[in-house]
């Protein structure tokens, strides 16, 4: 007998999937953190690993997005040749209003981030939808769900390439990793699609993301087959790279690698490499006919006992009376606490200031870069007595291109953001005797705690984009580009490089 799989129950499972894992990490991705953290030696990785274990718990117990960027939704749906559908919506109708209700749940509400006419208007679509939907009919009477919400960090550095047979398959893969920096939010997994074509190899790279971890597990047992060889293979030239926790630094860059293949034409080689950030947000449910499919929540004892709490050697700065004589006595990798009120703006609200600035048109009231630092951020709107809601810091690098003028014309003395800056904005930030700051990626509700008070001051239409005031107190930050232009994500790297390098040379 067919199973009946009834429209509300998909609908619910979909969101409830999607607020699930919005705030709990899957626990083998808990399990892995911790054993980087155990084995880290670091201190700027170790930190930064400590505040995502941290963030994660927090998150668990309040119920509250992991990210700020809550993510693409996307979904891998199996249904069963064999199901009756009591439904009177599409499954894609379904999924997105799964998607709806989960983003829209005033008791946890999630970031909004995609917008409509991407080439054009950019409108935000106000709910999340639509998501990224691929199904497959395969036999059987039920249905498979496998779901991500993906952060654009992450996926900002997917790559694609289609080899020559002959080609070095690991050496082009660890080398999009070089080049990635730390705008993912390492350290997360690598998904890798070889073979198909261009849309299957890619295709197959975001499947293969949706395995649980278990380098771990492979290593002690050793590889079976060719695949689990090249696993082991990326992993390890992956993190000889020294890029570590954030791009800091560190042992550890990537806790794991996942591949699926296909059969491809006998000329070509296609590639794709996508890497997933520091949330981790995954899930797997099947619906049988006998109702929603429930998600069991993780155990406290899941999580390390790793509790995240400032240096006490941390350099204290108050905002509203730093100078930029000041600013020039910070030095790159120093830890910092910062009180006091600061301006927050990204994408859309960067264009519109160098629009305005072209034009020589005055900024919005309330809108006054002299001496004050612009935060990276697009916050999780509030609940409850909150002020704001998780506020980690976006990639950086797509400001890069508004940071001259920025610095030349606002009288702006820094910018706090994550990840690393591209040639052209440490120079600026160099020859403006500027500085810029990262907080953690993968931490935004630990962020947000330092938060005082939140207010719109600009561009109030843009949404999660708008201008807002923040006022915190003692927010945790570190010096990554200081106002001699030297980096953090430059310097770190290359020593433990070195240090590993030498290591490797040592053993016997």
């Amino acid at each position: 007998m067919a199973r009946h799989v009834r429209q509300d129950d998909f609908i619910t499972a979909v969101a409830d999937a999607l607020q699930h894992i919005s705030y709990f990490h899957p626990p083998d991705y808990v399990r892995a953190l911790g054993e980087a953290y155990r084995r880290e030696r670091s201190p700027a990785a170790r930190d930064a690993i400590a505040q995502i274990i941290t963030n994660s718990r927090m998150c668990a117990e309040g119920r509250r997005p992991l990210c700020q960027d809550t993510g693409i939704v996307v979904v891998f749906l199996e249904v069963g040749m064999d199901v009756r559908w009591d439904a009177a919506m599409s499954v894609d109708e379904m999924v997105n209003e799964g998607v709806r209700r989960a983003y829209r749940d005033p008791g946890n509400p999630l970031r909004a981030s995609m917008v409509a006419d991407p080439a054009g208007a950019r409108t935000n679509t106000g709910d999340n939808t639509p998501a990224v939907i691929h199904t497959r009919l395969v036999q059987g009477d039920m249905v498979r769900v496998r779901l991500a919400a993906k952060g654009g960090g992450s996926e900002h550095k997917a790559a694609f390439v289609t080899l020559n047979p002959s080609d070095d398959l690991v050496e082009w893969v660890v080398r999009e990793l070089s080049a990635m920096g730390a705008g993912w939010c390492p350290p997360g997994v690598l998904g890798l699609g070889i073979g198909g074509d261009a849309e299957k190899a890619m295709l197959l790279a975001k499947e293969s993301l949706l395995a649980p971890i278990d380098m771990h597990e492979l290593r002690a047992r050793g590889p079976r087959t060719r695949i689990e060889q090249l696993r082991i293979e990326i992993h390890d030239k992956a993190n000889a790279l020294g890029i570590g926790a954030q791009g800091l630094g560190g042992l550890t860059t990537v806790l794991d690698v996942k591949i699926l293949d296909y059969p491809s034409h006998a000329a070509s080689l296609p590639v794709a490499v996508i890497p997933d950030c520091a949330a981790a947000r995954r899930a797997c449910f099947v619906l049988d006919g006998s109702g929603p499919a429930r998600l069991p929540a993780p155990s406290p004892a899941d999580w390390p006992e790793v509790r995240w709490a400032p240096a006490s050697a941390a350099r204290r700065v108050d905002l509203d009376a730093v100078t930029r004589e000041d600013v020039v006595t910070w030095t790159s990798g120093e830890t910092l606490l910062l009180s006091g009120r600061l301006l927050t703006g990204r994408d859309a609200a960067h264009r519109r200031i160098a629009d305005l600035l072209a034009a020589g048109e005055a900024l919005p009231p309330g809108v006054d870069f002299r001496n004050r630092f612009i935060y990276y951020v697009g916050p999780v709107d509030p609940v409850g007595a909150e002020v704001v809601g998780p506020a980690g810091p976006t990639t950086a690098t797509r400001m890069d291109a508004f940071t001259e003028p920025m610095l030349a014309r606002t009288g702006l003395l820094g910018m706090i953001g994550k990840g690393e800056r591209g040639p052209m904005a440490i120079d600026a930030i160099r020859r403006h005797t500027a500085v810029y700051l990262i907080a953690v990626g993968g931490a935004a509700y630990l962020v947000s705690k330092a938060v005082r008070s939140a207010r719109v001051v600009a561009f109030a239409d843009l949404g999660m984009e708008a201008i807002r005031e923040f006022e915190v107190e003692n927010m945790p930050v570190m010096v990554a580009v200081d106002a001699d232009g030297n980096s953090i994500h430059e310097r770190g790297p290359a020593a433990w490089r070195t240090l590993l390098a030498v290591k490797e040379t040592k053993t016997p």
